[in-house]
């Protein structure tokens, strides 16, 4: 039996648990917890299979967030405008579409002041993997299909911002039968 299998009881009450500290806490103390849990898991496990990880938590995250928090959108328009309000008014970072081509399968989009990654000094990697997972969760709970975001620019890479591109995967599979 697992212990821990996500579910929304796991964010508990929390006016009634943190009266007086209500629901806010440091981005640093965020920040700690997030890359404190890499490293134990880097370090159990290397890099490659700790980045599976996030990637998979993010899915998790991006698809239950969908569920609570943008669910019902019934266009394009609606799914974008509700997931930019929420993400800026969560303070998660703030969304902007350089290109949305669902139909085509293809979105490229930025998330300014992430949360994850903004501020951090200059690395030769990118570190948004948890964010990919998301993403790519938030389009497949909007459309019912699979996508994959793989993110081409980020803070620590010098870009001051994270650029994902974002790809629907039933049409790469598609595509590579045709071939």
């Amino acid at each position: 039996m697992r212990k821990y299998k996500f579910n929304w009881d796991l964010i508990g009450d929390i006016e009634d648990g943190r009266p007086n500290l209500g629901p806010q806490v440091d981005l640093d103390m965020y920040r700690l917890m997030q890359f404190t849990m890499r490293d134990a898991l880097e370090g159990r496990y290397g890099s490659e299979i700790a980045d599976s990880i996030f990637y998979e938590a993010g899915k998790l995250a991006g698809a239950e967030f969908y569920e609570h928090h943008i669910k019902p959108v019934s266009s394009v328009d609606e799914f974008v405008g509700k997931t930019q309000q929420i993400l800026r008014d969560k303070r998660i970072g703030v969304l902007r579409l350089e290109e949305a081509l669902i139909s085509e399968g293809r979105v490229t989009l930025t998330i300014d002041e992430d949360l994850d990654c903004s501020g951090l000094p200059e690395l030769d990697y990118e570190t948004c993997v948890y964010d990919e997972g998301f993403v790519s969760a938030l389009f497949e709970s909007f459309t019912q299909s699979k996508w994959k975001a793989e993110e081409v620019d980020c803070w620590c890479t010098g870009a001051r911002t994270c650029r994902f591109l974002v790809t629907q995967e039933d049409l790469e599979d598609l595509e590579a039968v045709a071939q």
